[in-house]
């Protein structure tokens, strides 16, 4: 079992409402129905955390809870997750809360935000020692505590940032150099391309752009799966053919797998195949962390995922 060092994962944390078995995205003025619903705590620092301690690794929860009724309704869930929860703190109101929309192998979500996006203790906790690695699984809390880099740093703590897409943040005034300031970066194709200004459809550039005297990128594809650079090396791993149940928080579960392999040192063919194995779990079940594999299944899983090296696309 993987225990050395601790990972705290930070952001926003949510009750969310995955709705799965709709045909297509409601049309406005039209009552859709949904085969199955779900109620399960959620957002991007939950679910990695979740995967994270199945892979075997001591975790810590950054987030705040609030004192509403639907916050409540979550709580007993997150004591029984096997999750470290010293750092969760309750703020009066609420609730954060994400209604998700699950059609096909895509979904679409409607979010509230409540109360702070990070824990007041989490800076001293840091700074007390036994933290390993910090993830930041969005870039909206960030951006909220941009002090969360110069803290890392001063504890010699490896910090990823998983962007996790927001409108109003990612088009904000030095964000491209706030992403760009930690140590691994997981961006999906549309936000690189949002943050950066650059085409979506041209992956070298995009790399070229991000990973370039800057962190290690891997860029999430979906379908066509993931490509890591380090600015100078490229590598592409193919998604698994996998049958699409809700594709809710496969991306939070990409950034365990990778990150589960990343601070062992472990080769980039490594970490690519472990994120994809997690993100191919995730995929096949309802809700971002109510099932969760063994480290066994997704050793196993990996075991089935191609990557080769990158050839994209050279810039004119």
């Amino acid at each position: 079992m993987k225990t050395k060092g601790t990972i705290v994962c930070v952001g926003r944390l949510y009750a969310d409402i995955v709705m799965t078995g709709l045909k297509a995205m409601p049309q406005i003025g039209r009552e859709h129905y949904a085969d199955a619903v779900v109620v399960t705590p959620g957002g991007g620092a939950l679910i990695s955390a979740a995967f994270l301690r199945s892979l075997g690794r001591k975790v810590e929860l950054a987030a705040t809870l609030g004192t509403d009724p639907v916050s409540c309704t979550i709580e007993p869930l997150l004591r029984k997750s096997g999750i470290g929860l010293s750092l969760l703190e309750r703020f009066d109101g609420g609730p954060q809360l994400t209604v998700a929309l699950a059609v096909g192998d895509d979904r679409s979500f409607v979010t509230h935000r409540a109360g702070p996006a990070v824990p007041e203790s989490l800076a001293g906790h840091l700074r007390r020692g036994g933290v390993r690695h910090l993830h930041v699984a969005e870039l909206a809390t960030l951006l909220d505590a941009r002090w969360l880099i110069d803290v890392a740093r001063e504890c010699a703590i490896t910090i990823s940032l998983d962007v996790a897409w927001d409108d109003a943040a990612i088009r904000l005034p030095g964000a491209l150099a706030l992403a760009r300031a930690v140590d691994l970066l997981i961006p999906n194709a549309p936000e690189a391309a949002a943050l950066t200004g650059l085409p979506i459809d041209r992956p070298d550039l995009l790399l070229q752009m991000l990973a370039t005297s800057g962190p290690t990128v891997v860029l999430k594809q979906g379908r066509q799966g993931a490509i890591w650079s380090d600015g100078m090396r490229q590598f592409a791993s193919k998604a698994l053919a996998t049958d699409v149940v809700d594709a809710t928080g496969a991306g939070d579960a990409f950034a365990a797998g990778f990150i589960d392999a990343w601070i062992d040192g472990a080769s980039p063919a490594t970490c690519l195949a472990r994120a994809t194995a997690c993100g191919a779990f995730a995929v096949s079940n309802v809700g971002g962390a109510r099932t969760l594999p063994t480290r066994t299944e997704i050793l196993d899983l990996e075991t089935q995922v191609a990557v080769r090296p990158f050839a994209g696309a050279q810039a004119d």
